[in-house]
């Protein structure tokens, strides 16, 4: 049986707490309030504390229990994740094709700086 973060993709609010769990590192609940208030200062505690234990509820968390305040972790590494999710995203959108994918952000969604850097990667300058 495939464990639960494999078969729940996290929702926008999950993946955004899932972002400050990757940066900080494995926190306690007021950790990661005090790590999302700069954005969302209307944020409660409580409302973190019930989203972290829903996400461990699907699997998307650890929890580590032993000390008096609970340490929460991401259950799947970050690349892991955006690789699972841009796998969905190509078959969903694009047909399977990641060419199609890439050719859309290259048009769309990409800076002439950021084409340069792609450009140096592709031809094997990765300065």
């Amino acid at each position: 049986m495939e464990p639960a973060h494999k078969k729940s993709r996290p929702t926008a609010a999950e993946l955004n707490l899932l972002r400050v769990l990757w940066q900080l590192g494995d926190a306690t609940v007021k950790q990661v309030h005090e790590a999302m208030l700069p954005e969302r200062p209307d944020l409660s505690y409580a409302t973190v504390l019930r989203q972290m234990q829903v996400m461990h509820g699907k699997g998307m968390l650890t929890r580590d229990e032993s000390e008096r305040s609970h340490v929460y972790a991401p259950a799947q590494r970050q690349k892991s994740l955006q690789a699972t999710l841009l796998k969905d995203l190509i078959q969903k959108a694009f047909s399977g094709s990641g060419k199609a994918l890439v050719m859309a952000a290259l048009r769309h969604h990409v800076t002439q700086e950021e084409k340069d850097e792609i450009r140096r990667l592709l031809h094997g300058d990765e300065r």
